[in-house]
């Protein structure tokens, strides 16, 4: 067995609706029956216990080794930890080729989980080694370095809820939240309306204090000392005992709390300049150590923080003692957990010494050591929810601290005896206001019930009832994708949004062309996703890009499907049959939002058909008001769009819109049906958006496919008194529809130029030049600039055999360059003859073809 290729399904995909890695996996003959080799099963589960239970491969008796495969690689990732639960195995049209598909939280420990299980699989072929613990502690590892913190998770898990998108911004804890315009961002507890001016009052602890005391919260006295013996000066000012703490520490670092004697200070003054040269020494106030969590304007979480310690039983020295508290699950190394472990370290031992011990000591039964001055969590100490216990003076100071330094979350320190009271009755105080604080205490203490602390950033985010969505359309099909987005991308900003949008063409910001080429995948559509300045989005979607990745999006406002045909890169990546195609064009059908829209052309029965898919509401259109689909729609009082007496008329229930089509100039009167149609997908978008009818018709009346509105979608020239008409059709369907409304044009004389795209099936290239051999006069054959792994002249030939018995053109020739072959179509162009022009280089040929026109 061989994993040929691995990549990331990074949205909703083929497969599911989670992120997931697809593996092309090579088996074997003797290995399509896995099952059925002597030995291998009971070698794999002597590995490997908790696999899976082996399940037959679709209608055979048989378990591939694929499907082994794909076991392993769930039951590794979930016992490992991770929360994943879907995989499946499907075999391809190749013998022995399957894919297989494994669900992961995390890309990397996916990726790493697949790994590990082709090793184990072939291990248990082989009857090799294969070291489970390694491998399981290797993916714990892995996925302990790569997720979100429990804090920023925690945050994460509150937008969920909420159903807010989100997006990893970094691979530490910078996330986004929403997207456009409505978009928010975080890193870890601080969030994007923090000013840096507040984050840096914060780190300067003697600024801190002056603000809070002008503000009437209670605070310690102190000042800054720049030498060992200035600190004692200071603190014989102040009045012993004090604290000697860095002036824009975090996390407790270099601070020394309750110093007593001159040497005491001298120590902790060159501790604290280990982390900084400016050193605070403040008096010290005895009592507890609390952490107020402040989000926006309230109180949402207290804490009672004790230092590290272990208490005696009369058999362990400390250092075991120290040892047995760390095996406690719940502490770690880093910040994942929600506990760290005790440190035993030098400060440890130096707070040993104070209390007349050592690491060897065997304290008695019930005695407290204490391991640290300070009660920070990221130095191993503990901590027990008081946020029911909070007076409300205490609240109340907490919360004038956090606005008085400018912090929208803000942890406030304060050492008090008790919550119970306020501050000023217990000669308590303020000690400390931080930025970005750590939210562990609070989701998961050490004694107490935890907070949702998650829930109250995410509603300072984002009001009650706001998700942080901007309306998404996603538009799929084999033909009139473009035009369809264009026009809807046009309809949206005609009602005033600033619209991204994403095509073939390029990546387009409120009008202006950010990136270019074929832009129709997701990477593309991500980064409209995250552009401020984006109030709504219509994306084409096209295969490839949900093949590669999936979808940009968990889901849409609006779907739309213009046709499946044959033509669609039919033999590529698995994807064999139009039904095959449908099936992965549903995948933007599936993932419309409960509250959203799909909108399906009735006339296509293989898109109708994906009504059933959608968990939105559907709009059907459909030229044809009488077509079963279409009537039954209208009957039930559902949207639904279609044509009648020349008018284009939106329907729902009692509620009718017309707009006449002669007011739609893309459809010149009605005459270009292919246009009509995509005209009527756009409108059901932007109908599904909830643009108004107003900016509807606007849009409509307004847009119009010239050659820089709609760069190869029917452009339309006059030259010389003949019709010049410039498209992208590159597909049977596309052919047929261009035939039709081409014939719907007077013309003396009917000339195309085209060539073919390698990357389709002999068939597809062939059955083009037979659809325009019936319609056309002169035909001139030339070769694209890039044959897509076809030979030279292999598509020309290709071509030609389908010109075989055409019964209309007389002249066809073969033309080397898609520029010669447009002049010489052009010299041979008379009054009223038209020439239809299939380009591949779209820009460049339609700049060409401008310059024809402007040169006369």
């Amino acid at each position: 067995m061989e994993v040929i290729r691995t990549r990331a399904l990074r949205g909703p995909n083929l497969w599911s609706h989670h992120t997931a890695i697809e593996a092309i996996v090579s088996c074997t003959p003797e290995e399509l029956a896995a099952d059925k080799l002597p030995g291998f099963e009971v070698r794999l589960r002597a590995r490997f216990p908790r696999i899976g239970q082996f399940q037959p491969h679709g209608h055979a008796d048989a378990v591939p080794m694929a499907h082994v495969l794909e076991l392993t690689a769930l039951a590794l990732q979930a016992e490992a930890g991770c929360p994943v639960t879907f995989s499946r195995t499907t075999a391809t049209m190749e013998d022995g080729i399957f894919q297989t598909v494994v669900e992961y939280t995390e890309e990397e420990v996916g990726r790493r989980a697949v790994e590990l299980a082709e090793q184990l699989v072939n291990a248990a072929m082989a009857d090799g080694p294969f070291d489970l613990t390694a491998a399981l502690t290797e993916l714990r590892d892995l996925d302990e370095d790569v997720r979100l913190g429990p804090s920023t998770g925690a945050i994460v898990q509150a937008a969920v809820a909420r159903k807010i998108p989100y997006r990893r911004m970094t691979s530490g804890s910078m996330v986004a939240f929403g997207w456009g315009s409505k978009q928010r961002r975080i890193q870890a507890a601080e969030i994007d309306s923090t000013s840096a001016i507040a984050e840096s009052i914060a780190q300067d602890k003697e600024l801190t204090k002056k603000l809070l005391d002008a503000a009437g919260v209670p605070v310690p006295v102190g000042r800054s000392v720049t030498s060992a013996e200035d600190a004692w000066a200071a603190a014989l000012e102040i009045g012993l005992p004090v604290v000697i703490k860095p002036k824009d520490g975090n996390q407790g670092k270099g601070v020394t709390v309750n110093v007593t004697t001159e040497e005491a200070t001298h120590a902790a003054y060159h501790t604290a300049r280990e982390f900084r040269d400016d050193i605070l020494v403040e008096r010290f106030l005895a009592g507890h150590d609390f952490r107020l969590l402040v989000i926006g304007n309230k109180l949402v979480a207290a804490a009672r923080r004790d230092p590290p310690h272990v208490v005696g039983d009369g058999k362990h020295s400390v250092r075991e003692l120290v040892d047995i508290v760390n095996a406690d699950p719940r502490r770690g190394s880093g910040h994942a957990t929600s506990l760290t472990k005790i440190r035993f370290d030098d400060i440890a031992l130096a707070r040993l010494k104070m209390q007349d011990l050592d690491a060897d000591s065997v304290p008695a039964q019930g005695q407290r050591v204490i391991l640290r001055n300070n009660a920070n969590l990221s130095t191993g100490g503990s901590a027990m929810d008081v946020t029911d216990d909070v007076h409300p003076e205490v609240a109340a100071r907490a919360v004038e601290a956090a606005q008085m330094i400018g912090l929208d979350i803000c942890g406030v320190d304060v050492v008090v005896d008790s919550v119970l009271r306020p501050i000023e009755e217990q000669n308590g105080g303020v000690v400390e206001v931080n930025a970005a604080p750590g939210l562990r205490m609070h989701l998961s203490p050490s004694y107490g019930k935890g907070r949702p602390i998650g829930e109250a950033i995410i509603g300072t985010l984002f009001d009650e009832g706001e998700d942080g969505r901007i309306p998404v359309i996603a538009v799929t099909g084999t033909n009139g994708k473009t035009t369809t987005v264009r026009l809807a991308a046009h309809l949206l900003a005609s009602s005033g949004l600033r619209v991204g949008m994403t095509n073939t063409d390029g990546v387009y910001v409120n009008g202006r062309q950010i990136d270019s080429g074929d832009c129709s995948g997701p990477r593309s559509a991500r980064n409209v996703l995250q552009h401020p300045d984006v109030d709504a989005a219509v994306f084409e979607t096209a295969r490839g890009g949900i093949l590669r990745e999936g979808l940009a999006f968990d889901r849409c406002k609006v779907a739309v499907v213009t046709n499946i045909g044959a033509g669609d890169h039919l033999g590529l990546n698995y994807i064999t049959t139009v039904e095959d195609l449908a099936v992965l064009k549903r995948v933007i059908v599936q993932n419309v939002d409960e509250n959203g829209m799909a909108v399906l052309n009735a006339t296509d029965p293989i898109v109708a058909a994906m009504a059933a898919n959608s968990k939105g509401k559907v709009t059907f259109f459909g030229a044809d008001k009488y077509h079963p689909v279409v009537a039954t729609h209208i009957a039930q009082g559902r949207r639904t769009v279609y044509v009648e007496n020349g008018d284009l008329v939106a329907v729902e229930g009692k509620f009718m819109e017309r707009i006449a089509l002669a007011d739609v100039p893309i459809t010149r009167g009605g005459q270009i049906g292919f246009q009509v149609e995509n005209a009527m997908a756009a409108v059901g978008a932007a109908w599904g958006a909830g643009i108004d009818w107003q900016a509807i018709r606007l849009g409509l009346k307004t847009f119009t496919t010239d050659s820089h509105n709609a760069p190869g979608r029917f452009n339309v020239f006059d030259y010389r008194g003949a019709t010049v008409i410039a498209d992208y059709g590159h597909n049977p369907d596309a052919m047929l529809a261009l035939v039709q409304a081409v014939e719907a044009m007077p013309a003396r004389r009917r000339s195309v130029v085209i060539s073919g795209a390698g990357d389709r099936r002999d068939e597809d290239i062939r059955h083009q030049t037979e659809i325009l051999g019936k319609s056309f006069d002169d035909v001139v054959l030339y070769q694209d600039q890039c044959q897509r792994g076809r030979a030279d002249g292999e598509v020309i030939a290709l071509l030609r055999e389908g010109l075989r018995g055409a019964s209309r053109t007389e002249k066809v020739d073969e033309i080397d360059g898609e520029f010669i072959a447009i002049d010489a179509a052009l010299d041979r162009l008379g009054e009223g003859d038209l020439c239809l022009v299939l380009v591949d280089q779209v820009e460049e040929s339609l700049a060409h073809i401008a310059r024809r026109i402007a040169a006369g």
